[in-house]
């Protein structure tokens, strides 16, 4: 996938890309189901920390793994702009507030600073921010790609949905232990609740041309992703509602998916 990304941002008319529409949009609905997760489950369990996590599991939708294949699917090559804006969106904006969240709820000695500094750190070793990022340097340098980088990132480019199908599915059958109370309302916030916000947003707030109001809705009613999980892992918080989030919302979004899909597409 980095190497997917890299590619295309470099490639990229960045003209094209800037849409603030699109963006508004999705970032409405993404922070929104964040912040009110966050907020009642803050109130409910005393936790900065966990309310933070399961926040993140109800607006932190699968952009990369399962947005670009499908967006792509969906409406054409066109389709890749919409789901590298949204991949973008969700992994520095969302995951690092996410972060910050965490770090103040721990009260690290560190502080503020210090989170924020963890917060860059993170983001900057993390090489589905880095690729792309590096690919946005070399589009503003007006650099022609070689042949042969070109030809090598296409290669590794068209590995990302076998291994992304693989890594998943392993991922999923592994077994957490813990409890999981709660994540029936963590699914119903990501599959319902995020796109019908992002859907008045774009199509009756904003009144988006219909590609990148399609885009927006579409994108904001996958499934969580991983990122959860590993953020769980990483501060070694208990992970069972997480995955399970995962899992079911993977699940529940071959019915939302399919319902979304039979409304936008002629």
């Amino acid at each position: 996938l980095p190497a997917l990304l890299f590619s295309l941002t470099a490639k990229a008319d960045w003209a094209q890309i800037w849409q603030p529409g699109f963006l508004l949009a999705f970032t409405g609905g993404m922070l929104a189901v964040f912040l009110l997760t966050l907020a009642y489950r803050w109130k409910t369990t005393g936790s900065l920390v966990d309310a933070s996590i399961d926040g993140l599991s109800a607006g932190y939708a699968n952009t990369g793994y399962i947005g670009i294949p499908l967006c792509v699917l969906v409406l054409g090559e066109d389709g890749m702009a919409p789901a590298l804006i949204a991949s973008l969106l969700v992994v520095c904006v969302l995951f690092g507030l996410a972060v910050v969240c965490i770090e103040v709820g721990l009260q690290s000695k560190k502080g503020l600073g210090g989170a924020i500094v963890q917060v860059v750190t993170a983001l900057l070793k993390n090489p589905l921010v880095v690729a792309p990022l590096l690919g946005a340097a070399w589009a503003f340098g007006g650099v022609q790609m070689p042949a042969a980088l070109d030809e090598f990132l296409r290669l590794l480019g068209a590995a990302t949905v076998p291994c992304a199908l693989v890594s998943l599915g392993l991922f999923l059958a592994q077994r957490q232990s813990g409890p999981s109370e709660g994540v029936w309302p963590l699914v119903a916030l990501k599959l319902v609740l995020q796109p019908l916000v992002t859907w008045f947003i774009a199509f009756v707030l904003l009144d988006l041309p219909p590609f990148w109001a399609h885009a927006a809705l579409l994108l904001s009613a996958l499934p969580t992703g991983t990122g959860p999980f590993m953020l769980a892992e990483y501060y070694q918080r208990q992970a069972a509602l997480v995955s399970r989030a995962i899992l079911f919302s993977t699940l529940g979004s071959l019915l939302t998916l399919s319902l979304i899909l039979l409304a936008i597409t002629p």
